[in-house]
């Protein structure tokens, strides 16, 4: 391997680089050209001393260089939407979990071989200098993985869309796994800079916060005073695949102006006083999801997700009342035949009050009217049932932050209290949890999704089974009075991140085999595949495709965590948000029961050798997420060094969960537990990527996991658990005292509490499987009932791993039945069923 500063042919990098010269081509395709291009970067917008050019220097100029590309394909995109004038959408989302930019631009573009041998040229490897990039801090789960899915299926669709969100500078947290478990440091994603997002100085706008309202003899009222700040953008081109359809995701920072930095109390050594704008500007986009267990926390959040709100919909507004396009005048009943605005989960609610507030107050339109635009304006996209999860804010904190917010609230649920009474008086005695506002004199609150659901002209949920409980239990009294309102929308991942640039070795032979590649934008024709899944040819290719990916992910295991671990054993993985609906608790229980059998030398000659790999961040206040973190290492600690077992068994936990450790461990899988409480999960969408990449899945029959099981054939999804409408009776047993735990279970708890794994006190977390109800306790997700189950699937996985052809069959049968799960499909109907938009195609010259 070429040492630092060094090129892939042991020759210094620098020297290499000063034989090409440094030519501005910012549309090259041949290599020589993009090798000049990047050079020039390197030359003329540096970034670093010079006289070097190693790894990281060479990122940053070929980003750059890539740059120069979207940048005139997003002038031309631009310039096609004024120009036709379509109806746009806007996509408010607090995440985006992007992944790295370089790979996936020059993917799209098409380009990717052109920049490789670029930088060998210039005494680079493609590999090496992609690496340098950090990951985009901009989300943490699903919820932010799904939006950056979709707008890369909008700019490949050539929808006119835009993303909206906020420019975090530390994101969620970076995790580090110490003695003690889990330890939260800051992410450093903006430490240097992101050579991939352009400030917009001249797109800014005023956010207010606190104030009163002022009330005209007129009768009309304004929100005055309190504290303000700008709201600056920066947007991040997000290229289509094979089209020049360049769209936006525009991320808005706070500032405080220079007129709020008070010179006369710094002078006078206030410092701290002096800046206290600015530093509260700074707050505001500091980390997503700031922790809300103190009063000052909650008003951050809230902060935040107005702050979102406020920023994209005057911007939104700007952008239409400017659209004249040779009108002299407009109405603004046209307004939501020009604009679909699209909430991605209750946190940009704001939206709602916001744009009736900007609609009434500063264009000056009477209720009816701002209401029915609002209304026809706006979705909402619901992603849980669980009821923490379903925002309620505090009464007294919303008015105290946005008063006139909570007037314009206070009345919308005045009236649809009014409509429901005069138009459904048989729903009256339901009023009290369908209203908006939930005045419980303890904790008066405003309820969220309901704001959301009375406003909104379309609710949508995320998979069939979500949906149905949505239509059948969580929003049950609102389809009644609406019966077309609530849709659903199964989420889709994009098979270009998903596949084709994160498998390389399965794309090839899917692309050999299909005699196409039209399946990148068409993933219904992996069907095709079916007809070959017995033809020994394939399932040889198959396995070595995946043999490679399985040896790259064995060098990263051994590369971060020190453990190394045998290509050859059974990669079993599941990597999300830690979380006890998720049951990862129930995961390294089974792998303790599998340790505990291994001991013996009878069991080991039968066993399957296995290597479990479980990763995902637990939210920083979240005790119990923690713990599992914790016992997961302590657990791996154990069993990695135990001689006796350690070939046949490993157990490892991947640290730093995110999309480019996401894009290792996918493709390197063979077994993906999908194992949430059934009812729980909204949809999951790492499932389905596990499923593109010939990864066979034990799961519950929850969220997407039930269509993923249908698709791909029952016969190849090893299904174990109770079933959604089988939960809520099955916790009432356990309440009434009529479980009775398999022995296994148990055994495996008794061996932790055994301190075997150390001694750290693991009795709070076993206690939440024990007992009968109470808070913390009783088992509430079912891991105890369903652990059986678990096992017995789990002896299924091992037999049916030992039978090599029937494996990989069943492994290509699980990439043929993937093709409804791209986000293609699903933006499409999102496009026809909800937004009413349609594609806007940049011209090819």
């Amino acid at each position: 391997m070429a040492t630092v500063g060094e090129g892939v042919n042991g020759t210094s990098a620098t020297a290499k680089s000063e034989k090409i010269p440094a030519i501005a081509h910012p549309l090259a395709e041949e290599p020589a050209e993009v090798a000049a291009n990047i050079n020039y970067h390197a030359k003329y917008s540096p970034h670093f001393s010079p006289f070097k050019f190693e790894p990281e220097q060479a990122y940053y100029a070929s980003a750059e260089s890539v740059r120069d590309r979207l940048v005139q394909q997003w002038n031309e995109t631009y310039l096609q939407f004024h120009k036709v004038d379509p109806k746009q959408t806007y996509y408010l989302s607090m995440e985006y979990l992007q992944g790295r930019a370089l790979t996936n631009a020059i993917g799209n573009l098409n380009i990717q071989d052109a920049y490789a041998d670029a930088l060998n040229k210039l005494g680079h490897d493609l590999e090496e200098v992609v690496e340098q990039e950090k990951d985009a801090a901009l989300g943490n789960g699903g919820l932010g993985r799904l939006a950056s899915c979709f707008l890369d299926s909008m700019a490949t669709l050539n929808l006119p869309a835009w993303g909206y969100g906020l420019r975090y500078k530390y994101g969620l947290f970076k995790q580090l796994i110490t003695k003690e478990g889990q330890k939260e440091i800051a992410e450093d994603w903006l430490e240097k800079f992101s050579p991939w997002e352009v400030v917009r100085h001249d797109v800014v706008f005023p956010v207010r916060f606190f104030g009163r309202v002022e009330v005209y003899p007129n009768g009309s009222r304004k929100w005055v005073e309190g504290e303000v700040f700008q709201a600056l953008a920066y947007d991040v081109p997000i290229p289509g695949y094979k089209t020049k359809n360049t769209i936006s995701l525009r991320l808005w920072e706070a500032k405080a102006s220079s007129g709020d930095f008070n010179l006369f109390q710094f002078n006078d050594g206030q410092y701290e006083s002096a800046a206290q704008l600015h530093s509260q500007a700074q707050q505001i986009c500091a980390v997503l999801y700031p922790g809300d267990a103190t009063e000052s926390g909650k008003l951050l959040r809230l902060k935040q997700q107005f702050f979102l709100c406020s920023a994209s919909l005057q911007d939104i507004i700007q952008r239409f009342k400017e659209r004249k396009n040779g009108k002299d005048t407009w109405q603004w009943s046209e307004f939501p035949s020009k604009v679909a605005v699209q909430l991605n989960d209750t946190h940009p609610t704001l939206a709602i009050p916001e744009l009736m507030r900007l609609l009434l107050d500063d264009e000056g339109l009477g209720w009816d009217e701002a209401w029915d635009v609002t209304t026809r304006t706006i979705a909402y996209t619901n992603h849980t049932v669980l009821p923490e999860a379903l925002e309620k804010w505090s009464q007294a904190v919303m008015w105290k932050l946005l008063p006139r917010h909570m007037e314009i609230i206070d009345e919308i649920d005045k009236r649809f209290l009014e409509m429901i009474r005069v138009t459904r008086p048989d729903l009256e005695s339901k009023l009290p949890n369908m209203r908006i506002l939930d005045n419980n004199p303890q904790k008066p609150v405003v309820r969220m999704a309901n704001l959301c659901v009375v406003s909104a002209h379309t609710v949508n949920g995320v998979a069939q089974l979500h949906s149905d409980i949505l239509k059948a239990e969580l929003f049950a009294d609102y389809v009644s009075v609406w019966p077309s309102k609530l849709q659903n929308k199964t989420n889709g991942i994009t098979p270009r991140r998903w596949l084709r640039f994160c498998n390389p070795e399965l794309s090839n032979i899917i692309t050999k085999w299909l005699k196409t590649e039209q399946w990148v934008t068409n993933l219904d024709l992996l069907v095709g595949l079916r007809q070959f899944a017995d033809n020994a040819d394939l399932q040889e290719e198959w396995a070595s495709a995946k043999m490679a990916s399985k040896q790259r992910l064995a060098q990263y295991i051994l590369r971060v965590t020190g453990v190394s671990i045998d290509p050859n054993s059974l990669f079993d993985i599941q990597v999300k948000r830690i979380h006890e609906y998720k049951r990862q608790l129930m995961n390294i229980l089974g792998a303790i029961y599998r340790y505990l059998k291994e001991v013996s030398p009878d069991e080991r000659k039968n066993t399957t050798p296995r290597t479990i790999m479980i990763g995902g961040k637990a939210f920083a206040t979240y005790t119990n997420a923690k713990r599992i973190v914790k016992l997961v290492n302590d657990v791996g600690d154990v069993v990695n060094t135990d001689p006796e077992v350690n070939s046949y068994l490993k157990v490892v936990f991947v640290p730093n969960y995110n999309v480019s450790v996401a894009e290792l461990l996918i493709p390197g899988s063979e077994l993906s537990q999908h194992i949430s409480t059934a009812g729980m999960e909204a949809s999951g969408t790492s499932n389905m990527k596990f499923s593109l990449n010939g990864c066979l899945i034990i799961g519950t029959l929850d969220g997407a996991n039930v269509e993923i099981r249908e698709e791909i054939g029952e016969e190849n999804f090893f299904l174990f658990g109770a079933t959604a409408d089988q939960v809520p009776k099955l916790r009432q047993d356990r309440e009434n005292g009529l479980f009775k735990p398999d022995p296994r279970f148990e055994e495996a708890k008794k061996f932790i509490r055994s301190g075997a794994f150390g001694s750290y006190d693991y009795n709070p977390l076993l206690d939440s499987l024990e007992g009968n109800s109470g808070y913390g306790r009783g088992d509430y997700f079912l891991v105890g009932h369903d652990f059986p189950s678990y096992m017995d699937a789990q002896e299924s996985v091992d037999a049916a791993y030992k039978d090599r052809k029937k494996w990989l069959k069943m492994s290509i049968l699980s990439t043929a039945g993937s093709g409804k799960f791209s986000s293609d499909r699903t933006i499409s109907q999102y496009a026809k069923e909800i937004w009413n938009i349609e594609e806007c195609r940049v011209p090819s010259s």
